[in-house]
């Protein structure tokens, strides 16, 4: 359970790929169909290697393993991530209950953030598709930082957008390196488990949920 302190949650920030949306499946479509395009063989388990990368080491891990000829990485990166919007666009589903949980937040007054390991580009696509693009404060993508999560750096350039300090936030995560990163950051943190069994790492998580109508607004007090 998240412990009182003298610092008071003002800002929930949320990562977005399987906290906002539920886009894993769309990504890896993406990533199959494109790097099979130049000759890349995917396989189940390398994939689940790659799933918490930013795009571009995604595309540099594939590279490498198999390196393509006549298209540059920047021009397979670009590929996957044009290939993830039109997908989010066609198919995109937002994870049950956010809606109504990041609504309820704002009405309470508090700041609402979003730090995530996907491109920027990807941002407003996901929000304006899941119409909560206006809900939020302040948002960041690993793309503009020396490194993705679990590096805390896309964290802290929210909390500093939102003029917050570390204390002040909780950060909402389904991964252990998105909960690693917002712990580096000073943060306390929410998993969002749904049933996952893989959180190795107790010392991470403050508070676990296994889906948005567990979320107890008392914690926040």
């Amino acid at each position: 359970m998240i412990q009182k302190t003298g610092n008071e949650i003002k800002a929930i920030i949320f990562d977005m790929d399987g906290v906002i949306i539920d886009s894993c499946n769309l990504w890896k479509q993406a990533e199959y169909e494109v790097f099979s395009s130049v000759g890349v063989k995917l396989s189940d388990e390398l994939c689940k290697v790659t799933e918490n990368m930013t795009t571009s080491e995604v595309t540099r891990f594939w590279f490498e393993r198999s390196p393509w000829q006549g298209k540059s990485l920047a021009e397979i990166e670009k590929a996957v991530i044009k290939r993830v919007a039109g997908l989010v666009e066609e198919e995109g589903k937002a994870i049950d209950g956010i809606g109504e949980l990041i609504r309820e937040l704002k009405l309470k007054g508090y700041k609402i953030g979003l730090a995530t390991n996907s491109p920027s580009a990807l941002i407003p696509v996901v929000l304006e598709k899941l119409a909560l693009k206006h809900y939020f404060d302040a948002v960041s993508s690993a793309e503009h930082e020396p490194e993705g999560k679990p590096d805390p750096s896309v964290y802290l350039s929210v909390i500093k957008k939102l003029g917050m300090k570390p204390g002040n936030c909780v950060a909402v995560e389904d991964s252990l390196s998105g909960l690693l990163a917002a712990k580096k950051a000073g943060m306390k943190t929410i998993a969002l488990t749904k049933d996952n069994t893989d959180f190795r790492d107790r010392a991470i998580i403050d508070y676990a949920i296994t889906c948005y109508q567990e979320f107890d607004f008392s914690l926040l007090i």
